[in-house]
């Protein structure tokens, strides 16, 4: 007998017949003598109209008040597949995050797990039942305020959830059947990867790769977790993430330059202009903005257009955080002494990711020589050993992404499949 997690995502369970297939694959899973533990997602689009719900409400809603409300979507979800099961002959019990003892950091929003403590999930897997948790939630250690994890953070509760109950493999089920080499809804000609080390991984997640949350990857490289990304909608394998040193040795993608294509519209700029070139401003600068629990990702410093003994400071970060920097901005604008505030939400990121490009000289040209060709410009340039980001505007991404993709070579004959959503 194993034990294996499954999560599945809001466009597999969007209605009620959905609910109901899944129900059918779990009921299958536990047919085979498996024992199985579902992390669920909210139903569809139901966080988003609950956020709106929220907006409409309040303008400004508290932030304890909106975990306490965005939460209820998965319970109604894991609740509603608990009833599917036992129509099946299947004993299930569904919990809330912090039924299932997901402890975390008191963040409202954006809470990390510290711990797993999941007593009444093994007892229900010793009972003979389906245990359904809620994803994407828990209760803090210091307040018992139930928290939520950022969106997408459902993945990061299966994954902690196999790591906590030593599961042999983590299922993430969406709407796609598997990691692809770019957003095959922007190039249909992407292609499945069968098999993707973690660190290429967290650098595709990181960049703006929908299908796995970026904490959910690095706690399956802490955990050595493998994770198995497949479709709901699909019998089809999908990609298997694990150790690089596990991965077959007759993978192609070992030997790839690059293993994807990355896009991500939800990043916003922030231009400080006119800052005095002197010792510690940018650290007064980025200290205020981490004060705020705001991540900042790219940075590039210029000499200021306004003097040559001042500099212009650009970064980006998550739109969503972009009021929340630039007030804690304007706060110390008078102590720091820069002259203004500019802010574009107007951009999207474009990356290149691959660990093969550490010995392979070239890749960089390649890439800003296809985007030249295409007339995009470049506004911000980042690179790691195995990753280049380049900052664009928001109407040149979807023709970047594919020019990239076409000169990498990573374009398949036949095109990709979308069951169903919009993306996770």
């Amino acid at each position: 007998m194993g034990r294996i997690v499954q999560k599945y995502g809001g466009s597999s369970v969007a209605d009620a017949e959905s609910i109901k297939r899944v129900a059918r694959r779990i009921a299958r899973s536990r047919a085979d003598g498996n024992d199985v533990i579902i992390v669920i997602s909210a139903m569809g689009d139901t966080t988003d109209e609950l956020m709106d719900l929220a907006l409409q409400v309040s303008p400004q809603p508290k932030s304890r008040e909106l975990d306490m409300l965005l939460t209820t979507g998965e319970r109604q979800s894991a609740a509603l597949l608990a009833m599917a099961l036992s129509d099946l002959g299947v004993d299930a019990v569904s919990y809330t995050g912090s039924q299932a003892g997901v402890i975390t950091t008191p963040t409202h929003g954006n809470a990390r797990i510290i711990d797993i403590t999941p007593g009444r999930v093994e007892a229900a897997l010793q009972q003979g039942n389906v245990a359904i948790v809620a994803g994407f939630q828990g209760v803090s250690q210091t307040t018992k305020d139930v928290t939520t994890l950022g969106r997408g953070a459902s993945d990061t509760t299966a994954v902690a959830l196999a790591a906590a109950l030593g599961a042999d493999y983590c299922e993430i089920y969406t709407d796609v059947d598997g990691v692809y080499t770019a957003d095959p809804r922007i190039v249909p000609s992407a292609r499945r990867i069968t098999q993707v080390g973690y660190e290429d991984m967290m650098e595709l997640a990181a960049c703006g790769a929908k299908i796995l949350h970026l904490r959910c990857v690095e706690y399956a490289r802490r955990e050595n977790v493998a994770v198995h990304v497949r479709s709901s909608f699909t019998d089809k394998p999908g990609t298997w993430v694990r150790a690089h040193e596990d991965i077959s040795k007759d993978s192609t993608m070992e030997e790839a330059i690059i293993t994807g294509v990355t896009h991500d519209r939800g990043e916003a700029k922030i231009t400080i202009v006119g800052v005095p070139d002197q010792v510690g401003e940018a650290a007064a600068i980025f200290t205020a903005v981490a004060e705020k629990d705001i991540n900042i990702d790219m940075i590039v410093q210029n000499v200021s257009r306004l003097s040559d003994v001042s500099t212009d400071i650009s970064f980006t970060l998550p739109m969503s955080d972009g009021a929340k920097a630039i007030r804690a901005l304007e706060e110390i604008k008078d102590r720091v002494g820069f002259r203004e505030v500019l802010y574009d939400d107007q951009v999207g990121k474009v990356s290149a990711v691959g660990v093969g490009m550490r010995s392979h000289p070239g890749v960089t040209a390649t890439f800003f020589a296809a985007l030249a060709k295409e007339g995009v410009n470049l506004q911000m340039i980042s690179t790691s050993e195995i990753r280049i980001s380049v900052v664009v505007g928001v109407d040149d991404v979807d023709r970047a992404v594919r020019a990239a993709h076409t000169a990498f070579g990573l374009d398949a004959t036949q095109e990709a499949v979308v069951y169903a959503g919009t993306g996770r």
